[in-house]
């Protein structure tokens, strides 16, 4: 089959397509004709080698943790899946990942699309939506009537978490640049702060979850506004110094995504009943050139909403 691999780290020019062994379904697997995929700032951190010794992975790699598309077989102990069936998932991060043709997915990792959403829409939603729906209920603890504030809302985790909190009841803030600003009240945003323009730490107080996906002085403003004792920060890219967090008293949490079939489907079902939508920005084939143009779009920070991997037909 088809994959677009690295056979060691470094820039974009390691992108190259190959044909590649067809994956075996384990006994707890299923394997997925893949329709579409999508970029995350995981991909290209791996290739340049900054997840090395967390991942320390034998080449040759096929990057990409998100998919959808159709079961085409089905391992010996599956009982909830069937061949034909449509689905999507965020599936377990190893060196065998999803800028391929055909990819084995763990059935329990597995969510039914929707019918009236498109394999595109799907393959935008695992990585981003879960991480997202963790960081804002699971570590952030979010309920209705509180105050959030999600930095970065028109990125690819932004304009879920924008949605997820809107429908969970939340005050919802946002920071983005200007040219957002429309895209980011249609998805339900309270309150709107340009930050090439406005300082949110000179503008908020009492925020009761804040959500970083910036890190640095973002994050370390963060501790300025957040409602003290009561208050949750969570950073999806960075640890906070320690000494801001006990003087802030806050609960504070550096997370990495967990894997989960079974919030994925509960976050399908919201995309069904339209409260929740994947915002695509960008589509791309499934070439060395188009990964290697998608990648550069996601390592500007400034891409709206999701970039799509188009597989096949």
């Amino acid at each position: 089959m088809k994959a677009v691999i690295i056979e060691g780290y470094g820039g974009k020019e390691k992108l190259k397509e190959a044909e590649v062994p067809m994956p075996i379904a384990g006994t707890h697997q299923v394997i997925v004709k893949e329709k579409a995929s999508s970029i995350n700032p995981i991909d290209w951190k791996l290739r340049e080698g900054y997840l090395q010794e967390m991942m320390p992975w034998e080449f040759p790699i096929i990057l990409g943790w998100d998919v959808a598309g159709e079961i085409t077989e089905i391992g010996s102990e599956v009982t909830d899946w069937k061949v034909g069936d449509r689905v999507f998932a965020r599936p377990n991060t190893t060196p065998f990942g999803t800028y391929a043709e055909y990819t084995a997915v763990d059935d329990n990792l597995l969510a039914h699309i929707p019918e009236n959403i498109s394999f595109e829409e799907a393959a935008a939603a695992p990585l981003a939506g879960l991480t997202a729906w963790q960081a804002l209920f699971d570590y952030g603890k979010l309920s209705a009537g509180e105050k959030v504030l999600i930095h970065a809302g028109a990125g690819g985790v932004g304009t879920y978490a924008i949605q997820l909190a809107k429908n969970k009841g939340a005050f919802v803030i946002a920071t983005a640049s200007e040219k957002n600003r429309d895209l980011l009240l249609s998805l339900g945003v309270d309150q709107f702060i340009d930050y090439k323009n406005e300082d949110f730490s000179e503008i908020l107080t009492d925020v009761d979850v804040i959500f970083d996906t910036m890190g640095g002085e973002v994050l370390e403003n963060s501790f300025k506004i957040v409602k003290p004792h009561t208050g949750r920060i969570v950073s999806v890219v960075a640890d906070a110094d320690k000494e801001l967090i006990a003087k802030a008293d806050v609960a504070f949490h550096n997370i990495w995504l967990d894997t989960n079939g079974k919030q994925l489907a509960e976050l399908a079902e919201l995309m069904e009943q339209g409260k929740v939508k994947s915002i695509i920005g960008a589509t791309y084939p499934l070439s060395a050139k188009g990964i290697y143009d998608a990648h550069a779009m996601s390592e500007t920070h400034h891409a709206v909403g999701k970039i799509v991997i188009k597989v096949g037909e």
